[in-house]
């Protein structure tokens, strides 16, 4: 029952994360042409930092319960003296989940302060130019959630 709870937690942060990043690229940012650069820089920072405080809870969960299912499937086998090896998938899983947060840290921590700065500052074009940057980064990471997820589902090796 912990395992199934653990898991069920960890999905749905994943897509929350996931799914989010989607929706930002591929349907706000488009419909945000619509805007001048004030109006849209400002609605940005808004929806980024309701979402980055989202992020920040789905990371941080999806990471502790990743972390935990392994170490209880780990611990388990320990207990009945049978020795295992975690799948290469989870391993996989793990290493991109961990660079997906740090990069989400660098995001949260280095670019939308500058975009929060110049909203207050009316300074559009480096609201413009930090707004570029989170987009950049977080088409990075929904490559890597998207590899993740796929990797966890059909395997590394095939």
């Amino acid at each position: 029952m912990l395992y199934a709870t653990l898991k069920t937690f960890h999905l749905l942060s994943v897509i929350v994360w996931v799914g989010g990043m989607v929706f930002a690229q591929f349907f706000l940012r488009p419909a945000l042409g619509v805007l001048e650069a004030p109006q849209r820089l400002r609605l940005m920072r808004l929806v980024l930092g309701r979402f980055f405080n989202a992020v920040a809870v789905a990371a941080g969960l999806s990471l502790i319960t990743g972390l935990w299912m392994m170490r209880r499937v780990v611990g388990h086998a320990a207990q009945t003296g049978v020795t295992t090896h975690l799948p290469l998938e989870w391993l996989v899983m793990a290493v991109l989940g961990t660079l997906m947060v740090l990069i989400f840290g660098y995001i949260r921590v280095v670019p939308y302060p500058r975009l929060v700065a110049a909203v207050a500052a009316q300074d559009w074009s480096a609201g413009a130019a930090a707004l570029a940057v989170i987009r950049r980064w977080a088409m990075v990471n929904l490559i890597l959630g998207v590899a993740t997820v796929a990797l966890s589902q059909l395997g590394v090796t095939g």
